[in-house]
């Protein structure tokens, strides 16, 4: 809009004549005097309506909270007994002497001036384009954008490439449940959505990029819980020439650069980050996440903590439907390489249980935000470890033929680690949940109250796309 003012810069128009627009905030009739509270997305800012601009006295004895105004008016400094230190804009108001309505709102289902947390969460989510007005909330999403920034920029400057990897990709049996896109043009044939990049990163080395990173949206058919949703977002990265050592430490470096640039009011308890075996974990905690809190009651202390050394493989559950029929699967994900030392074992399948795999995952406060792993860049030895797992050579080669080739073609030593990011700024931000961090999140049934998603599809549709549903 023409000649508009930040509300954040209006103290630097003291005497002069502005034009804001925004939100009404609030508004309070005192008879011969009416004040609005306006905000934009830099802050707020008391206006007053005084008798002799009557036109605006006029015009704002309609305007209602969440009304979208165009304000002109002069910039006053404030009497000094009304001054408002520590808060943006407390040193002056603006005097309003002319009003347009941009739009009008219906009166808002809940209050938005609040944190929200005292409303139904199905309401709010139901409602997210009003629930995300509310200051926290503004906060978190702009927060998130920082966070984001900050990585970008720290990686760009260690001369990673970002590289964007593709949403409809084919359904491998390994990991969590697929989402499954049918195609049209392919009848009978399906996508799945990825519930990480890790092949085509795996693949992206293959092709000579050496430092790949991605904000990645990954999407997985498995139960909702406070730090878990159907998609979600991973800060991925892989790099060539490397090992375990040196994914560690770039990790860590950023860790704490993002910390204390970002959140300079928290304490790193340890640096180093400390390092503690998966079995030594297990043992002293009872977890492969374990909590390390010096003052658990401290909301500013973040404890964080490498998990090393984890098995590569583990007994089959019998309800475990996810890999082939085979007496071990994978603990983290089959394209891990074992510790140079276990590597014989593993070519010539003898002591299975005790292959320790490259695998590192990063805690902090109690909850795993990150893992990866240096990769199996020989394809003999990853069908090595799809053998085990249970896979004959003929599935072997339907399943995951692309990136054996691919391993064989030339591709360098690599790894890399992916870190859960709403996960990572839920504790950071001090939220109970994701959903908090994330502007339009599942509710716990992996419902969109908002859009009314999931949801059923036309008969044509279906028939496009060749299905037919089960009665």
């Amino acid at each position: 809009m023409k000649n508009r003012i930040y509300i954040k810069d209006l103290s630097n128009y003291i005497g002069g004549g502005v034009t804001i627009s925004g939100w009404v905030d609030a508004r309070r009739n005192q008879g011969k005097l009416v004040f609005i509270d306006m905000r934009d997305m830099t802050g707020k800012i008391q206006c007053v309506i005084l008798s002799n601009h009557a036109e605006a006295m006029d015009q704002v004895k309609e305007v209602r909270p969440e009304w979208v105004l165009k304000i002109i008016g002069l910039v006053n400094k404030r009497p000094g007994r009304d001054i408002k230190e520590g808060t943006i804009n407390g040193d002056v108001e603006l005097e309003v002497t002319a009003i347009e309505v941009l739009n009008k709102a219906e009166t808002p289902v809940f209050d938005v001036t609040t944190d929200g947390k005292e409303i139904g969460e199905e309401l709010r989510l139901q409602y997210r384009y009003l629930d995300l007005r509310r200051p926290r909330m503004q906060k978190n999403i702009r927060k998130r954008h920082r966070v984001i920034k900050f990585i970008r920029d720290f990686l760009n400057n260690e001369e990673f490439v970002e590289v964007e990897t593709p949403i409809l990709t084919k359904s491998t049996p390994e990991g969590a449940r697929d989402y499954i896109v049918p195609s049209r043009l392919c009848p009978g044939n399906f996508y799945a959505l990825p519930q990480s990049p890790q092949q085509y990163k795996q693949l992206l080395m293959s092709s000579g990029v050496e430092k790949y990173f991605q904000v990645a949206r990954c999407m997985r058919d498995e139960d909702s819980r406070g730090d878990r949703q159907p998609e979600f977002t991973q800060i991925d990265m892989e790099l060539s020439f490397i090992e375990q050592e040196d994914v560690m430490a770039l990790n860590e470096r950023l860790f704490i650069e993002l910390i204390n640039n970002l959140y300079p009011e928290k304490r790193i308890q340890q640096i180093p980050f400390p390092r503690i075996s998966y079995q030594d974990a297990i043992e002293k905690y009872h977890s492969d996440r374990p909590d390390i809190r010096e003052d658990k009651n401290n909301p500013n202390l973040l404890a964080f903590c490498w998990i090393v050394d984890f098995p590569f493989f583990e007994k089959t559950n019998t309800s475990d439907n996810s890999n082939a029929e085979g007496e071990w699967t994978f603990t983290h994900n089959p394209f891990s390489a074992p510790i140079i030392e276990h590597m014989p074992w593993l070519m010539d399948r003898k002591n299975i249980a005790d292959i320790v795999a490259t695998q590192y995952d990063i805690t902090l406060n109690g909850y795993e935000i990150g893992g990866g792993s240096i990769r199996n860049h020989q394809p003999e030895a990853l069908r090595q470890v799809l053998q085990i797992i249970g896979y004959d050579n003929e599935s072997i080669d339907k399943n995951f033929g692309h990136i054996l080739h691919a391993l064989g073609s030339g591709t360098p030593p690599h790894g890399g680690i992916a870190w859960g990011f709403d996960r990572l700024l839920m504790l950071l931000e001090e939220e109970p949940n994701i959903r908090e961090v994330i502007a339009f999140p599942k509710t716990n049934e992996a419902r969109d109250p908002m859009m009314k998603s999931p949801s059923p599809i036309s008969d044509k549709q279906l028939n496009e796309l060749h299905i037919k549903l089960k009665s």
